[in-house]
Order: C-alpha cells, then structure tokens, then sequence
C-alpha cells in the first residue's frame, strides 16, 4: 500500500468513524428493546414519604412492600438485595424503595441492621405510611394481584417518569404480563428481575449518549 492510499484510508477512517458512531447511537434508542410499560399512572412515594425525600421522579426505582409480619418474610428482601440491589446500587439513579406500615418502624430497624452487615443501605429508601396510603399506591401498579396484610411476595420495576414496567410476553405469567418479580424465586431474580433492569438502565444510558452527540452536531 503507497504512503498516497494509506493517507487517503485514514482520513477516511477519521472522517467516517463518527458518523458511523451517531448512526449507531440514533438507530441503538430506537431500536433497542426496550422494556414494556404495564401501568403509567403510579402513584409518586412523595405523596406517602412524610419527609419529602424520595420520589420516583428520575430515579429507576424497584419497589418493595413490606406488609405487616416482615420477620415471616425477610428471606425475599435478602434475595433482593444480593441479587438485585448489590449489582446495580453503584448507579447514581437507582433506588429500592421499601414502603412498610407506620406502626412496624422497630420490624424494619432489625431488618435494616439484618441487611446492613453486609450492605451499603445508602440506596435503600425505607418509607412509613398508612395502610389506606399504602393499598392506594399499589392499586396504581394495576396489577394481577393484591396485597395481603399490605405485603407482595413480588418486587416491582418503575422507571424514571414513575412508570411500571415489566413483560407482556411472559409463558408462565397470566396473558403473558409479568408486573412484578417474585423476591423467594432466586430464579426469577437471576433470569428475568436482573435482565429487565440491565434493560431500563440501558434505555436512559443510550438516550443519554444519543443527546450527547446530538448537542456536539
């Protein structure tokens, strides 16, 4: 190859290797798939958070319901946690919000310490609230199911407009909708939980990159 071809090939590459890249970037956020949504009209955790800290609002949020005996179901939040929260708490937007009833502050103290000892809690969100407050904000997911003693067996994925999200083309959920994943199936937490928000997480990283290169045109 003469110096002339070799010269000619990488000004070409230098001058196509960005617009390939955009290319890339545009037809990846329209293109990629992306994580249906199931229910748009959540009700936010600051109409509940007493303190006003914690809101679903631009955060991706996976959402957990303490319900009224948590020491008979703690093994769920502690697959939750070592299996969704651990890998993904390092990302700024992420949040688990627990919402549990006013009058179990000392159930959720032990959890908290339970879990503590071998995790970083700083992106868990506990939130304490009425049991009229805490069935309102869950009949906003419009799930399949209902609570039982203000307690899901599942955990729920809801997204930076406080959108749920989750599968329509589920086998083994009823007419293929999954709207939340069940915390006592290691199972379910590895093989669907865990793919469902790689995807969310993927979805606002590309966007992102895509409104990046779109300001530098």
């Amino acid at each position: 190859m003469t110096n002339k071809v070799k010269k000619t090939f990488v000004l070409s590459a230098l001058f196509l290797l960005p617009l390939l890249l955009y290319i890339f970037i545009s037809s990846g956020v329209n293109n990629f798939g992306r994580l249906p949504i199931l229910s748009e009209n959540v009700i936010d955790v600051s109409e509940i958070d007493s303190a006003k800290t914690t809101t679903f609002k631009r955060n991706i949020s996976i959402v957990v319901f303490l319900g009224e005996d948590i020491e008979s179901v703690k093994g769920g939040f502690f697959n939750l946690n070592q299996k969704i929260y651990k890998p993904f708490y390092g990302f700024k937007d992420f949040q688990l919000v627990a919402i549990y009833p006013n009058d179990k502050k000392e159930d959720v103290l032990k959890l908290k310490q339970e879990i503590g000892k071998f995790t970083d809690l700083i992106k868990w969100k506990f939130i304490g609230a009425s049991a009229v407050e805490i069935e309102a904000v869950y009949e906003s997911f419009s799930t399949n199911d209902s609570l039982s003693n203000l307690y899901a067996n599942k955990a729920f994925i809801i997204d930076k407009e406080g959108k749920l999200r989750g599968r329509v083309d589920d086998k083994e959920s009823v007419d293929g909708k999954l709207y939340g994943y069940n915390m006592h199936s290691v199972a379910e937490l590895n093989n669907k939980m865990k793919d469902d928000v790689k995807v969310v997480l993927a979805e606002y990283r590309l966007a992102l990159k895509k409104n990046n290169a779109d300001r530098e045109i």
